[in-house]
């Protein structure tokens, strides 16, 4: 299955098998670390990446639009990766994107990265919060130990599980479900990801890009 239905403090959520959350009594999809210009910073310092993930990013924000209604868009930091992502070719495909989309709301929850990088361009009428802001039971977060007042939805972990049979291993990327938080994966299409070793309380999702698991 592309998406597995779980509840979280009372509501029903979607996992979605392409690293993004849907809530749909508020038609809200959540992404975390999508890193908008990640591949430019390296380009940057003259570090030879592929081009096209900015686009490949934004593709996939389409992608669930057509077929999750969506409202809003919250992303929880990490928006862009650098000063660098200010690029004039970064910058200009994100505009055309969000002219396509003039009534969607976007709000970005800081984070590390969007510390450095700088605030996106105020002509992509992004809605600039801190941690944690609280909408309904919901706290999202970039950093997933914020105290915070509701159910605790962050990133910043880029979180993998390891699968490991005799002969081989796997990592995926995964959502990870604990009692008072969940971590969600990196979105972005240029990001890595970092092993985690879930708790006896802590249930793990994982995705192969087209299905989701529950893996323990």
């Amino acid at each position: 299955m592309s998406a597995r239905e779980i509840d979280l403090a009372g509501e029903r959520v979607l996992l979605l098998a392409q690293k993004a959350l849907y809530w749909p009594h508020a038609s809200m999809l959540v992404i975390a670390d999508i890193h908008f210009g990640k591949a430019a910073s390296f380009r940057a310092q003259g570090v030879p990446v592929p081009r096209g993930t900015t686009t490949q990013n934004l593709e996939g924000l389409d992608a669930l639009m057509a077929i999750y209604p969506t409202r809003e868009i919250v992303f929880l930091g990490d928006f862009l990766h650098a000063r660098a992502a200010h690029a004039s070719a970064t910058v200009a495909a994100m505009l055309a994107w969000r002219r396509r989309h003039p009534a969607l709301r976007l709000t970005l929850v800081r984070g590390n990265h969007d510390m450095r990088a700088g605030d996106p361009s105020a002509a992509l009428g992004i809605t600039m919060v801190d941690e944690p802001h609280t909408v309904g039971p919901f706290s999202f977060c970039h950093h997933p130990d914020v105290a915070a007042a509701g159910y605790v939805l962050a990133g910043h972990v880029h979180p993998v599980y390891l699968l490991a049979s005799r002969l081989d291993s796997l990592r995926l990327p995964c959502f990870l479900v604990g009692p008072t938080r969940m971590i969600l994966p990196s979105f972005g299409a240029f990001t890595g990801g970092y092993v985690i070793s879930p708790d006896v309380h802590e249930r793990v999702y994982v995705t192969s890009g087209e299905a989701m698991h529950c893996v323990r």
